[in-house]
C-alpha cells in the first residue's frame, strides 16, 4: 500500500487526477498548489490539520453526509489557518446524512455477523495438502507485492499509462516482474524500490507493509491464538512496528494510541482513513490459519481491522480473510470468490462492488471492458480505498482463470494500489494452486527470504513462515 507522501514533483504530476475528483475542485486545486510549491506537509498525514480537513470531507461525501457548508468553509480558507480549519473538523462531526442513503453498514461485529447469510462450509482438504497450499499462499502473495511494488502510484501508473509502458517494453500483458527502460523515457517514473523489485533485479522479497502485516498476523496468532483482541493488535504495533513504516489509517490510530484515546476510539478520532485499504492488507493471515472455517477467520480479521478502521474498511479485511479460508476448499479461484461473497454486509457498498464485477464476468465483458467501468463507477475514491481496489482484485482472480502469471499481472495492470493488490490476488492463487504450481520466474528469485520493517523479524525464511503458519491450521488457530 502507498503510503508515503508523495513529493513535490509527484504533486505537480497529480493536479489533473485531483482536478478530475468531485465535488469541490477549487479545494483541491488549493492543495495542489500548496504542495507543489513545498509549502504544506506531506499528504495524507494526520498530524496535518489541512490532510485531515481534506480527506474527512471525502470520508463524510462517501458515505452520505451533506457536507456542503464545510466545503464552502474549507475552500474559503487559508491553509495555514489551522485554528479555522480545526473548527471545520470539529463541525464535520455534526454532520448528518442526507435523505435516501441505500446502504446497511453494521460496525459492530455481532451486527455484521448477523447480516450475513447462512453459508455452506468450504470444506478444507488434509495436513499435507493445507501445507503445501499455505506455502503457496505465502509465496503468491510476497511475488505478487513485489510485481506491483514499482508502480504503486496511482495517480502516475494509470492503467493506460501501464500499458503505455508495458508495450514500449514488448512486456504487454504482464505475466513476469516488471521490466526496466534503458533509457527510462521522461514520461515514466517507477517508485524508489525499483532496482530490488523489477526483472532480473529481484534477489529476496523487498520489505513492504503488504508482507509486515502477515508476518505480524502470525506472531500475534502463535501468542493468543483465537482470543486474540484489538488491544493484543495495538500493544503489538507500538512494540514492533516503527511509526514511520505505517501509513493513512494505520498511523492515525498509531498516532491515537501513543496520545492515549481509548481503544474503542482509536479508529474513528482524527481518521478520515478509517474505510481505505490498510486493513484489507491485513487480513489473509487469518484465513491461512483457518482453512475452509471463514466466519472463525472473520471474527479474528474483525478485532484486527477495528482499531484502524471501521465500515467497509473493516469488511476488507475480512473479506481477505474469507476469500483466503475459502480458497482452502475450493477447486477453482472464481469458486473461492464466489464463496467470499456469502462474509461480506449484503447491503454494504463493498459486496456492491463485488458483485458488480461478479455480474461483468457473467456477462461475458472483456477484462478492459471490466477495467474501464471499473474506474467509472468508482474511481470517485482515494487509489488507496478499500471499494476500488477490492474491485480490481476481484477482476483480476476472475479474468485470470487459475493461472498465477495471469492473475497477478492482470490485477497490477489494473492500477491503483498495484502492490497491495497484487499481494492479494497473489495469496488466493497460490492457495489454489499450492506452491509447486507457482510459476518459478516468480518464485525463484525470491530465494525463499523476505525483509520486514518488524523489530525482529527481518529476514524471515518464506518457508519457516510457512511451516509456522501450518502448525496453527492443523489447530485451527485455537493456541495460546
Amino acid at each position: 500500500m502507498l503510503t508515503d507522501p508523495t513529493t513535490t514533483t509527484r504533486g505537480v504530476a497529480s493536479v489533473a487526477i485531483f482536478l478530475d475528483t468531485p465535488p469541490s475542485w477549487q479545494a483541491e486545486l488549493r492543495r495542489c498548489k500548496w504542495i507543489c510549491t513545498g509549502k504544506g506537509p506531506s499528504v495524507h498525514d494526520p498530524l496535518s490539520s489541512f490532510d485531515l480537513v481534506s480527506d474527512e470531507l471525502d470520508q463524510r461525501t462517501e458515505t452520505g453526509y451533506d457536507v456542503t457548508a464545510q466545503r464552502a468553509a474549507f475552500a474559503a480558507t487559508d491553509p495555514d489557518d489551522v485554528a479555522a480549519l480545526e473548527g471545520i473538523l470539529e463541525s464535520l462531526e455534526h454532520a448528518e446524512r442526507a435523505p435516501g442513503w441505500a446502504y446497511e453498514e453494521p460496525e459492530s461485529l455481532g451486527d455484521i455477523l448477523d447480516s450475513l447469510p447462512v453459508a455452506d462450509s468450504p470444506g478444507r482438504p488434509g495436513d499435507a495438502e493445507v501445507e503445501r497450499r499455505i506455502h503457496g499462499a505465502w509465496l503468491g502473495r510476497i511475488a505478487g507485492c513485489n510485481l506491483g511494488k514499482p508502480v504503486e502510484w496511482g495517480p502516475h501508473w494509470t492503467t493506460t499509462h501501464l500499458r503505455e509502458y508495458l508495450e514500449l517494453a514488448d512486456a504487454w500483458p504482464l505475466r513476469d516482474y516488471f521490466p526496466v527502460l534503458d533509457p527510462m523515457p521522461a514520461r515514466f517514473e517507477l517508485r524508489e524500490n525499483w532496482p530490488e523489485t523489477t526483472r532480473g533485479n529481484v534477489d529476496g522479497s523487498a520489505r513492504d507493509d503488504d508482507i509486515d502485516y502477515p508476518i505480524l498476523g502470525l506472531h500475534l496468532l502463535e501468542q493468543h491464538g483465537a482470543g486474540l483482541t484489538r488491544n493484543h493488535v495495538a500493544e503489538s504495533w507500538l512494540t514492533l512496528l516503527p511509526y514511520l513504516q505505517v501509513y493513512t489509517a494505520e498511523r492515525a490510530a498509531y498516532t491515537n494510541l501513543i496520545n492515549n484515546v481509548p481503544i474503542e476510539r482509536v479508529a474513528t478520532v482524527r481518521n478520515p482513513y478509517r474505510e481505505w485499504i490498510g486493513a484489507l492488507i491485513r487480513g489473509d493471515v487469518f484465513g491461512w490459519t483457518n482453512p475452509g472455517d471463514p466466519r472463525a477467520a472473520a471474527a479474528l480479521a474483525y478485532e484486527d481491522a477495528s482499531l484502524s478502521h471501521v465500515a467497509n474498511g473493516v469488511y476488507g479485511e475480512i473479506w481477505a480473510a474469507a476469500i483466503t479460508s475459502c480458497a482452502f476448499g475450493a477447486a477453482t479461484v472464481e469458486e473461492a470468490f464466489e464463496a467470499s461473497l456469502d462474509h461480506v454486509p449484503p447491503r454494504s457498498r463493498l459486496a456492491e462492488a463485488l458483485r458488480d464485477v461478479q455480474r461483468m464476468h457473467r456477462d461475458g465483458l472483456t477484462w478492459e471492458q471490466a477495467i474501464e467501468a471499473i474506474q467509472l463507477r468508482y474511481g470517485r475514491y482515494s487509489w488507496v480505498h478499500t471499494i476500488n481496489n477490492a474491485a480490481i482484485i476481484a477482476a483480476g482472480l476472475l479474468w485470470g482463470e487459475g493461472d498465477y502469471a495471469a492473475t497477478v499481472g492482470l490485477t497490477v495492470q489494473g492500477g491503483w494500489d498495484t502492490d497491495s493488490n497484487g499481494a492479494t490476488a497473489g495469496s488466493v492463487a497460490g492457495i489454489v494452486l499450492g506452491a509447486d504450481r507457482l510459476p518459478a520466474n516468480f518464485i525463484e528469485p525470491l530465494h525463499d527470504r523476505t525483509r520486514s520493517a518488524l523489530f525482529g523479524f527481518d529476514h524471515s525464511r518464506i518457508s519457516d513462515l510457512a511451516r509456522r503458519t501450518a502448525v496453527l491450521a492443523r489447530a485451527g488457530a485455537a493456541v495460546g
